[in-house]
């Protein structure tokens, strides 16, 4: 059966066109000919009513009779008087004596009698008559005109409909083709959109997704290359031992277990930031809101991680001017700032000293984590939030990072309506902040 929501887009557009020009034609004939005779009466009614009011305006006007002259020349409107009332004059030929045995002449004619008061006090009552011209020539020679004009409108209409129903339809086809080929996989389709501002708007809104669907792919990849290699290693390594121990169960040693035991707690780790990382990506993780000093949460994780790297050489510093309190999720906030005091323990180069500063505002304050390290190249630092985003520097420690440390910091300080940011210059180490809300 046929169904006008399967047609294609350009035939829609076709037939819309092509109905559009239908009406305005039977308007066109309606006016021009059944309504004509109406219109053309009512139009006599309204010249008629305005000829009375100049009559009404002028009565005591000397020049009066010439006035109605004028009227009944320009107008096609008669004027019948009485008797003690002097006529317009008008050439014999022309003129109208309502009293004449004619009073009913041979036309039609609208009427209508009205009294005028001359200042004097006298009256007088003039009749007019408005001229109805039969329009049954008019009629016929418009109808002719018009078999003509519908001829030439909807060869017109036609021609001009399937012009514009392809301008529109065809640059939204090209589009369509390249979506299918972008559902395809193949992310290095582009779109060109052309003709009207939406359809380019459209077009420029599809080559950023499918950039970004390109970078989500690489991502992807990259996701699945690195974390299967930090998989495979501890696995390999825990199997090679367990192996060991099982043929050789008399010499087992404190040391082998140890080094399944902290394989294991590494892929255990790997596996909970992939996890945390999901949830925050989709939402799923609530913040537990409630005032709590961050300033205090702050400097017992840095004492904490200060104490345990103390063998290593590291220092880390903390600056803050006063205590300050904020509405978050304290575990949250308390996981993003480890997060990236991790990241610069793991960067921080051979000087080793780590400065934490806060600094308050009026409305907002600020953590500042600064590292002495080699730096983070400029290219790189629109990735380094994204997940699993790993710079092989000669100066990272050892099994420390999953490389999804700061997408995670991103998502939790996002969720929180605060912002964050890095500062880094190749050579002169990086400083990491982030900004909540007071």
């Amino acid at each position: 059966m046929f169904n006008l929501g399967e047609l294609r887009l350009k035939w829609k557009v076709f037939m819309f066109l092509l109905g559009f020009c239908a009406l305005l034609l039977v308007i066109l004939w309606l006016f021009q000919t059944v309504f004509l005779n109406d219109m053309y009466k009512f139009i006599r009614r309204q010249e008629l009513n305005r000829v009375i009011a100049t009559v009404e305006k002028e009565i005591d006007n000397p020049e009066l009779p010439a006035i109605l002259h004028d009227i009944q020349l320009e107008n096609d409107i008669l004027v019948s008087y009485t008797a003690d009332f002097v006529p317009p004059q008008r050439p014999e030929s022309q003129r109208f004596n309502p009293r004449d045995q004619r009073v009913n002449p041979p036309f039609e004619a609208i009427t209508k009698t009205k009294m005028f008061t001359f200042k004097t006090g006298a009256t007088v009552s003039l009749t007019f008559y408005a001229l109805i011209t039969p329009v049954s020539a008019t009629v016929s020679t418009l109808r002719t005109q018009l078999y003509l004009i519908t001829a030439i409108m909807f060869i017109f209409s036609v021609f001009l409909a399937g012009i514009i129903s392809r301008r529109i339809s065809k640059p939204i086809e090209d589009i369509n083709r390249s979506a299918l080929t972008l559902a395809e996989g193949k992310y290095d389709t582009r779109f060109s959109g052309k003709g009207f501002y939406e359809i380019i708007a459209l077009s420029d809104t599809l080559n950023t997704a499918a950039v970004e669907l390109g970078k989500v792919e690489g991502l992807r990849r990259d996701l699945l290359a690195n974390v299967s290699h930090d998989l495979r290693t501890p696995l390999a390594l825990i199997y090679s031992y367990a192996e060991m121990m099982n043929d050789f169960p008399g010499e087992i040693t404190p040391e082998q277990t140890k080094m399944i035991m902290d394989e294991t707690r590494r892929l255990t780790i790997l596996v909970n930031d992939i996890l945390d990382l999901s949830k925050y990506e989709c939402e799923m993780e609530q913040l537990n809101r409630s005032k709590f000093n961050l300033t205090e949460k702050i400097s017992e994780t840095t004492e904490r991680v200060g104490k345990l790297l103390t063998t290593d050489g590291f220092k880390i510093i903390f600056n803050h001017d006063k205590d300050v309190y904020v509405n978050a999720d304290e575990t949250k906030i308390d996981r993003a700032f480890y997060n990236i005091l991790i990241n610069a323990v793991n960067y921080s180069g051979d000087n080793r000293l780590i400065t934490v500063l806060q600094k308050t505002t009026e409305d907002s304050v600020i953590i500042r984590i600064m590292d002495s390290g080699e730096g983070i190249a400029e290219d790189d630092l629109p990735f380094i939030w994204d997940r699993y985003h790993k710079k092989d520097k000669i100066n990272k420690r050892e099994a420390t990072g999953t490389g999804f440390g700061l997408s995670i910091v991103k998502r939790i300080i996002e969720l929180h309506g605060g912002s964050y940011g890095v500062v880094s210059e190749i050579g002169k180490g990086s400083t990491f902040w982030f900004e909540l809300k007071l």
